[in-house]
């Protein structure tokens, strides 16, 4: 299997530059979607809506979380304190960090500091695959609510679809098991009057995500929308907005670079506006639906993923896609060959790949204060 030659690639933006106060002037929201389509907000929630700066999901550090590599210059993020703390000092308005077996001490610090820094926190939690699970489901709901969350995010499958999953059988089995784990944890989300965000994951097709947030029918219940994970999958972007933003409760931000290999396409997170979404958009379809909801950057630092969607093995669980979905996709792609170089971290050394994480997180907040309204 052939993928192009490795090529380092790193921001150029400093972290003064974000910090900067001047550089962060606010640019109004411009978006090609009709005005009589949006609904009138109140000049209070608009304010606030573009008063508060995107959040950051944890997995943006997926090096710097609970390190493994060691760097004087960036030291590691040991719980979410250590998160929240950074994520404010660059600008962020918020956090989005798993919650797993906090001690009730540890929740009440996680919420004063939360206060005391004036953030918004979000949880991300595994659900209850058995009635045996339900315990530790419940203790960790009531962990993130002391913390002063009242957003949770998960998942519902073990992995990315086509490398998980090798027939149909297979994929419906995991649907029969994520339905079962909504409904164990439905009555503990209702009530705790917490709402669960499932993210699409490399899993689900919009639709199918759909049907299934539409089968559980729980206003506790709804969807952790990616911007950018269904390409993965040989979705439009824009059509999985589409389908997806009347269900989302909070969503994980991203912009995507796109290159072909020989069997399939390479795909990758890259900083915010350097990709081939249309973000400003994107952000405008799901404030119309949920005006409230929350803007969360997953910008993780990384080698491109592999998706062999030209072979056969990758479409064994997808029944009757028509074959239009990936000639679609692969025009995407070729369309915007070399418009971006995917990041290749992985022979970088420790400070190099720490490095290319922390620019890569600052330079997307500072595209979002500018060109997307959440400053």
């Amino acid at each position: 299997m052939k993928t192009p030659s490795d090529r380092p690639h790193y921001p150029s933006m400093k972290r003064r530059d974000f910090l900067a106060k001047s550089a962060l002037s606010a640019l109004a929201l411009a978006v090609p979607i009709r005005a009589a389509a949006m609904p009138a907000l109140s000049p209070q929630l608009e304010k606030l809506l573009k008063d508060t700066p995107m959040g950051i999901v944890v997995h943006s550090y997926a090096t710097r979380w609970n390190p493994k590599l060691e760097s004087s210059k960036y030291p590691g993020f040991t719980d979410a304190i250590d998160l929240i703390r950074h994520c404010h000092q660059i600008g962020s308005g918020g956090v989005q960090v798993v919650v797993n077996n906090w001690s009730p001490e540890f929740a009440k610090k996680v919420r004063s500091e939360k206060e005391k820094l004036g953030l918004y926190l979000e949880g991300s939690i595994g659900m209850p695959f058995t009635a045996s699970e339900v315990e530790t489901f419940e203790k960790n709901i009531l962990a993130a609510k002391s913390a002063g969350m009242d957003i949770i995010r998960t998942v519902c499958t073990t992995g990315r679809r086509y490398e998980i999953y090798h027939s149909a059988s297979d994929f419906e089995a995991a649907r029969a098991r994520a339905i079962t784990c909504l409904q164990l944890g439905e009555p503990v989300l209702r009530k705790h009057k917490v709402k669960l965000g499932v993210e699409n994951h490399k899993d689900w097709r919009a639709p199918e995500l759909a049907e299934l947030i539409k089968k559980i029918s729980s206003e506790w219940i709804g969807v952790t929308l990616d911007f950018g994970n269904s390409i993965a999958l040989m979705e439009d972007p824009m059509e999985v907005i589409k389908t997806l933003a009347p269900f989302a409760v909070s969503t994980h931000v991203k912009d995507m670079g796109l290159e072909e290999y020989d069997d399939g396409v390479l795909l990758s997170e890259v900083p915010l506006g350097t990709g081939i979404l249309d973000l400003p958009a994107i952000v405008a379809l799901c404030k119309k639906h949920n005006p409230g909801i929350t803007f969360n950057l997953e910008m993780i630092t990384r080698d491109p993923l592999v998706i062999p969607c030209l072979t056969e093995d990758y479409w064994a669980t997808f029944g009757m896609v028509p074959g239009s979905e990936l000639a679609r996709a692969l025009r995407l792609v070729r369309t915007n060959k070399g418009t971006v170089a995917l990041p290749r971290v992985s022979k970088l050394s420790t400070d190099q790949r720490l490095d290319a994480e922390e620019q890569n997180i600052i330079e997307s907040l500072r595209y979002s204060a500018n060109k997307m309204g959440l400053k």
